[in-house]
């Protein structure tokens, strides 16, 4: 069940430069606090949706231009927001619940950990603090950030795809790829997420196949309020 579940997303998403990578929900809820846990039961099939740097003129500008007059808000998120519920109707007999990256809880906590999901479903790998066996930042706060095999860090985490009538317990879990294996290397990513992030350096940590276009680069460099001119909307369509 989740190999057909798995091919009509890809062949739903793909086209638009998105990937959607399949879990369990028990393997999530295992390495998190209760408090971020999902409500549902371990075997639910779900799936994280990654943007990769293709998405940008696959999905992001043809959306713009067909939407041009209904965008009130973040022309990313709703484009990425449009293209899931579109998804859903590809399962007309099944339940598919959405959450978004940028949706909160009454609480003010995120609805899912976006980085979380994707190291659990073998999509990116999440390094973090605890990745590192000498630990040179004694009492600073140090975030951490997921690696792409392919793309690096010219990807984003979007949303979840979750089908509670769906139960898989023979799904096997993925390893994701550790392609940021040295202790000089790891140090160096979250040196440059945590305390360089605005240059992008630590996007570039491996050899990546595909990073995001000057176009792209220029978009996301650019304050929210700012975007829409860059992508010609007015400023009715705000």
């Amino acid at each position: 069940m989740e190999r057909r579940v798995a091919e009509r997303l890809r062949g739903a998403l793909g086209p638009l430069g998105l990937e959607a990578h399949a879990f369990k929900v028990g393997w999530y809820n295992a390495v998190l606090q209760p408090a971020f846990h999902l409500p549902y039961p371990d075997d639910t099939l779900a799936f994280v949706v990654l943007s990769t740097p293709s998405m940008f003129d696959k999905a992001l500008k043809p959306f713009v231009n067909k939407e041009r007059l209904k965008i009130i808000r973040d022309p990313v998120d709703q484009c990425v927001s449009h293209h899931l519920s579109r998804v859903k109707e590809k399962f007309p007999d099944q339940r598919v619940d959405v959450m978004f990256d940028y949706e909160m809880l009454p609480s003010r906590k995120p609805k899912f950990l976006a980085q979380t999901a994707a190291h659990v479903a073998g999509a990116a790998y999440y390094y973090q603090r605890k990745d590192v066996k000498l630990d040179p930042w004694g009492k600073k706060k140090i975030f951490g950030v997921c690696v792409h095999p392919k793309y690096g860090g010219w990807f984003a985490i979007r949303g979840l795809l979750l089908f509670p009538d769906i139960q898989v317990p023979l799904l096997e879990q993925p390893t994701p790829a550790d392609c940021v294996s040295t202790e000089e290397k790891r140090i160096e990513l979250l040196e440059q997420f945590n305390f360089h992030w605005q240059d992008g350096r630590y996007r570039d940590i491996i050899e990546v196949k595909e990073r995001y276009s000057e176009e792209q680069k220029a978009y996301f460099a650019t304050p929210p309020a700012e975007r829409f001119r860059l992508l010609g909307l007015s400023q009715e369509a705000q």
